[in-house]
């Protein structure tokens, strides 16, 4: 469950490796302190190099973990240094390094107005915040699957290629990213996307961004200090997705 990865080092320094294990930390307090999990719920993850990987344990709190509990694992999740054993959603973590070279990093919790829709079978896809569409495009879902099991991965696989964020049916949300930063990042904005949206529900009918703003978006010119190509990519799938949506119910029509 390997995947190649280019331009990368081939072992990290004990530097950087001491680096991740403060920032899993420090991230993990954030999710806890912030209520995105309770208890032991949730579970991060940093690619050190092209074979090992960073993790939580499982059964542990995220907000008072300690940088020498963490875990080393290789890409068949064997642990390889530390004691005890890695999160029980270690397959979800090694499906997102063996089909994303460009993932540095995984963050999976339950924030609850977030998974309150993963529980609704409803995917986050409304055209509703500028910010969220050009950070992330749509957030799908994937369908239930058993928790720590191969079950799981088998709904989320289809989208892990194409999307930094997905809601679990019935379970929470996984983000990732370039770095671990981002992927928390990610985590929060799909929190924040979904409260907003409920709240707007609840105030009346959202008003949603027109095809037409959505291709401006495309053209935008990027955010100071934010990159260009990400920004396009996840807006455009916007338009690809809304463009294969007007095929469908056109054949629908069609056949009835």
């Amino acid at each position: 469950m390997q995947g190649k990865i280019t331009g990368m080092a081939c072992v990290d320094s004990t530097d950087a490796e001491r680096a991740y294990r403060a920032q899993i930390c420090h991230i993990g307090r954030q999710m806890y302190h912030r209520g995105l999990v309770v208890a032991c719920e949730g579970n991060l993850s940093v690619r050190l190099n092209s074979d090992r990987m960073l993790i939580t344990p499982a059964g542990m709190c995220k907000g008072t973990l300690a940088p020498e509990q963490l875990l080393i694992t290789d890409f068949d999740g064997n642990v390889v240094e530390g004691n005890g054993k890695p999160s029980s959603e270690i397959r979800m973590h090694l499906l997102y390094y063996r089909l994303r070279p460009d993932v540095r990093a995984v963050c999976h919790a339950h924030p609850p107005i977030a998974t309150a829709f993963a529980a609704c079978g409803r995917a986050l896809e409304e055209r509703l915040l500028p910010e969220v569409v050009m950070s992330l495009g749509r957030v799908p879902l994937a369908p239930y699957g058993t928790p720590g099991i191969a079950e799981l991965c088998a709904g989320l696989q289809p989208l892990v290629p194409d999307h930094d964020a997905v809601l679990l049916e019935n379970h929470g949300v996984v983000t990732c990213g370039r770095n671990l930063e981002k992927a928390y990042f990610h985590l929060e904005t799909v929190e924040r996307f979904a409260e907003i949206l409920s709240t707007a529900e609840l105030l009346g009918k959202p008003r949603l961004l027109t095809q037409r703003e959505i291709q401006k978006l495309c053209h935008a010119q990027p955010c100071p200090g934010r990159e260009a190509t990400p920004r396009r990519w996840a807006a455009e799938t916007w338009v690809k997705f809304e463009a294969l949506l007007r095929t469908a119910l056109r054949l629908s029509d069609v056949r009835q």
